[in-house]
Formats: C-alpha cells, structure tokens, sequence
C-alpha cells in the first residue's frame, strides 16, 4: 500500500486539461508517486491512453455506488457531485495510506517528492488557511465567500466543532484514509448518513474532511499551506502577470498553478502565460488604466523609459 498516491477525478469533458497535466506529473515526479485517475465508466476508453507504470485508471462505478443521477443535491449538476463523492469514499479502496486530490486544471511546475506531502512517515501535512486575502477582496468576497462560510460554519455546528476560526481549503487537498474512515465510522454510520446527504448539507467534501480532523484529532495535525497557487478569478492571473511574476518566481513557493477552469474554460485551455486570451471587459480596462497611471505617477521616469524601449523602437 502506498503511503501517498496523487487522485485525479476526472471526466471527458476536461480530457484536454488531463492532456496538459499528465507531462507535468511525468516530468517533475522525483519520488515516481503514483496517480490514480478515475472517471465514469463510459468515459474510460478515452482516457487509457495515459496509463504507465505509476498511473493507474479507476471508474466512478468501482469507487461507491453512492453516486447521484440529478441535480437533486442543492441544483448542482450531478458530474461535480460525483467527483466530490469519489473523492471522500476513495479510501475505501485500501490502495494507499493518503492522498493528495488533484483537479485536471492543475499543472507541476518543478520537482516534487513524498516529503512535499509527508510530515514524517506516517504522518501527512494538513492543508489549512482562513484565506483572510480573499475576505477583503469585493469580487471574491461578493460572489463566493458569504455562501461559502454559511455552508463551511454549518458543517462546524453540525459535527459539534467550536472555533472561531475557519480552518480549511479549497483544493489540492492531502486526505489521510485515516481520518475518512473516522468520520465514516463515527459520523455517516451512527446517523446513516451517506456521503450524498454530507453534500446535501454543505457540498464542500474538503471542510467535512478538514473540520472533523479537527474535531476528532485522529492524526496529528501538521499543517501546510496550500502547495498549489490557485488562481480563484481572471483578475488574480492578470494581477500576477502585470507584476511580472514568472512560473520560475512561483516555483519559489508552490509545487505548481491552477488557472480555475470555473472561470477560464470559455477562453479554452489556459496556461500562466495566456493572460493576453481573456477579454477585458470595460471595467478590467480601467481598472488597469488607472494602476498604470498611478505607477507613471510613481516612477515616471523609469517607466517612460520602458515604454518607449517597448512602443518607440
């Protein structure tokens, strides 16, 4: 049994993402970790082309029959469902100890090793952050974080955790089966609850995960932050490509990126360099206007001098 495996849940329509991350995985893997990648049944002949000796390929079918065929749970469509089901009963399958829960729009950007993911040998690192930066941010905040913490404090109440805090991530999450199968044993049986009624509650499968670990103390919490640099909207990409940042400077603190296909994959496949294939809309526009401005007002010679370096030749 491995002591860390990396899991993919995947599905056809995101057969193009898969495409871009398994040459990352392959090229940057140091510890030759194994991926397991799983899909619905219907989709697996499609994706046996990436299987290797590390990379394995599993059905939704073969993980639980747990699985939904309606938007019946909160109106959210039954594929994503799916996946966050896969994801929480993937322990069942005694394959490995723990596992670090990839989403097919993450890529590698540099070297990884078991100790990445391992706190000692029997111990993995936690993810968790209160994500502060995204509270004060207007755009964030307006369209995600109020719905989010609602759901993400009621799983709090429901499993009897009292902290001010909201300790807990978005993704890329390294899951201990050890911890799963507590709360299976100690939540889901004494209600006879299943994992769809988890969700029904609050479908974010990472906090249940995260806010029993720190109910129950079943292993020793060693946190992290998160090992991915998940760009959430377009702004936090085209923010980081104005600055000048490169993936060398984001291989610095993060194993690898992900450009959020939630909001990206209307421009199709989008890599960290692809910050031109967005169209800006009037407001992006000013918004960029006015920070240009204020950095002439700044330094207006040196940035005189670019510019016409650049515009003047």
């Amino acid at each position: 049994m491995h002591k860390i495996a990396i899991l993919l849940v995947t599905y056809i329509g995101d057969i193009k993402y898969v495409e871009r991350l398994i040459p990352s995985y392959i090229k940057y893997n140091r510890d030759n970790i194994a991926l397991y990648i799983v899909v619905p049944a219907s989709d697996i002949k499609a994706f046996e082309k990436f299987k290797n000796y590390n990379i394995k390929l599993l059905t939704y079918e073969s993980i639980t029959d747990n699985l939904v065929h309606d938007n019946s749970i909160r109106g959210i469509r039954p594929g994503y469902i799916n996946q966050e089901i896969v994801k929480l009963a993937f322990w069942e399958k005694r394959l490995c100890e723990n596992y670090f829960c990839m989403d097919s729009d993450g890529q590698f950007i540099k070297d990884f090793y078991i100790s990445d993911f391992m706190y000692d040998k029997n111990t993995p690192y936690t993810i968790l952050v209160e994500d502060n930066e995204l509270i004060v941010e207007p755009e964030y905040y307006k369209r995600h974080w109020v719905e989010r913490e609602k759901l993400i404090r009621l799983i709090q109440k429901e499993i009897g955790l009292v902290d001010k805090r909201m300790l807990t991530c978005h993704g890329f999450a390294i899951l201990s089966c050890k911890v799963l199968e507590s709360l299976h044993k100690k939540y889901l049986l004494p209600k006879n609850l299943t994992y769809r009624d988890l969700l029904s509650k609050s479908p974010y499968e990472f906090s249940w995960y995260n806010m029993w670990l720190q109910k129950d103390k079943t292993i020793e919490i060693q946190f992290r932050e998160p090992l991915m640099k998940v760009f959430h909207h377009k702004n936090h990409h085209l923010e980081y490509l104005q600055k000048g940042i490169t993936l060398d400077d984001i291989a610095r603190g993060y194993l690898g990126v992900v450009i959020n296909s939630n909001y990206s994959r209307w421009d199709g496949v989008v890599s960290y360099e692809d910050g031109n294939i967005y169209e800006l809309s009037m407001k992006e526009i000013n918004i960029l206007s006015y920070k240009i401005m204020r950095s002439l007002l700044r330094k207006p010679r040196t940035l005189l001098v670019k510019l016409r370096a650049k515009y003047l030749k």
